[in-house]
């Protein structure tokens, strides 16, 4: 993760919980008590977040010094202690409740995704994510798909080009929008299709298309299209592939499979805090 981008992120974050001031805590703790809270895990799962909590707690106040226990991509156990931190009382409570919220939703994600890439159970295709992801989370739910073992897909509209059916709609063909992207821009951008017919297919692979996505298409289908698709061209598909029907596309023979429940309707791993006075 861009280290810069994530102090940023946290900073917003603490600002939009903190506000002005945590009215409750500065009311009940002295400024220089010191305590410690711990992390546990009340789940099974994947662990994502140490950078969350190093950085997070930096960020609030240098001089709390924090403890790891596991990294990311460990698997954790219920009742498992994941991290420790210690300083002062006001900034570690201030921080809490936005670290826990983060690293409950990146563990989720991890774990979700080793689950589909557990499934698959494939070496040649691999498991990507989209971009439905929670706005202003995107960087951070992207990493955990890959701790989990997947990968990214682009990052947003500015990084690759993806033809989707309204764009096809608006241009008129999927031969006048490849030809228009390509006019306008350079040449180490990858431009992908998305297909829903095999006469789509191959008007993409005509026009040029470096990536052609199968969308919403069945297994049989894919097998039984792909054979058009040159080696040179990569493949990917999409739309109504979900954890119970995952396998069934294990052999189907393209080079990724995009997930958008990995980051979407993720359940958050259980994490909670302990905390002791010093």
């Amino acid at each position: 993760m861009n280290q810069l981008k994530l102090q940023k992120l946290l900073e917003t974050f603490f600002m939009e919980d903190i506000g002005e001031k945590d009215i409750t805590t500065d009311s009940i703790f002295p400024k220089e008590q010191q305590g410690e809270i711990v992390f546990l895990s009340k789940d099974n799962g994947l662990f994502c977040g140490e950078e969350i909590i190093r950085v997070g707690f930096q960020v609030l106040n240098p001089s709390i010094q924090v403890d790891l226990v596991v990294q990311d991509g460990v698997r954790v156990e219920n009742g498992q202690k994941l991290a420790t931190a210690k300083g002062n009382i006001r900034d570690l409570l201030k921080g809490e409740r936005v670290i826990l919220n983060l690293i409950q939703r990146m563990s989720g994600i991890a774990t979700n995704t080793r689950q589909a890439v557990d499934t698959l159970n494939s070496t040649y295709t691999k498991i990507c994510d989209t971009r439905k992801t929670t706005p202003g989370l995107r960087m951070l739910e992207k990493y955990a798909v890959t701790v989990g073992g997947g990968y990214n897909h682009r990052f947003g509209l500015y990084d690759a080009v993806m033809i989707k059916d309204n764009h096809i709609a608006f241009a008129g063909s999927i031969a006048k929008a490849v030809k228009a992207v390509k006019e306008n821009i350079g040449h180490m951008v990858k431009v992908e299709v998305e297909t829903e017919t095999k006469e789509q297919m191959l008007e993409a692979l005509a026009a040029g298309a470096d990536v052609i996505m199968f969308d919403n298409r069945t297994p049989e289908e894919i097998v039984e299209w792909i054979v058009h698709v040159p080696e040179t061209v990569t493949t990917e598909a999409s739309g109504g592939i979900t954890l119970e029907n995952l396998a069934s596309y294990r052999d189907c023979g393209v080079d990724y499979l995009s997930l958008g429940f990995l980051t979407h309707s993720v359940k958050a791993l259980d994490i909670s805090v302990k905390v002791s006075i010093l």
